[in-house]
């Protein structure tokens, strides 16, 4: 029986430049967002209308401390931004939030996979 330590893993492995190591790190945090079933569900619940996380939770049946996690990693990747913010009667602000990506496409090349991401056109912030 072998046992792997990480370091070890990590040591045999041939070192990436800083360039590789941001852009692999990036693209694979995204790919493991988007297969992630949760994160999708969210991304799907506010593609074409903006939402409060409360609204989130019980579209699809999801705690909302997952849901106010899945948005804090979505929102840090920008795959999400906050639409817009509205008030309570008694002042507490709300954001909704709205997908900044309306589609997204993982390619596997012969010694790369390609994450392509497309804006949501229904969203009125597009800068992705």
């Amino acid at each position: 029986m072998i046992i792997l330590i990480k370091s070890s893993i990590r040591d045999a492995l041939p070192k990436p430049n800083v360039l590789e190591l941001s852009k692999y790190d990036i693209t694979q945090r995204i790919m493991e967002t988007l297969i992630n079933a949760c994160h999708r569900n969210v991304l799907f619940s506010i593609l074409n209308i903006p939402k409060d996380a409360n609204q989130i939770s019980n579209e699809l049946g999801v705690s909302l401390s997952a849901v106010y996690k899945t948005l804090t990693n979505l929102e840090e990747m920008s795959l999400v931004n906050v639409e817009k913010f509205e008030f309570t009667d008694d002042g507490k602000k709300i954001k909704l939030y709205k997908s900044r990506i309306g589609k997204a496409e993982i390619k596997i090349g012969s010694n790369d996979a390609v994450l392509e991401l497309y804006p949501n056109r229904s969203a009125t912030n597009n800068n992705l």
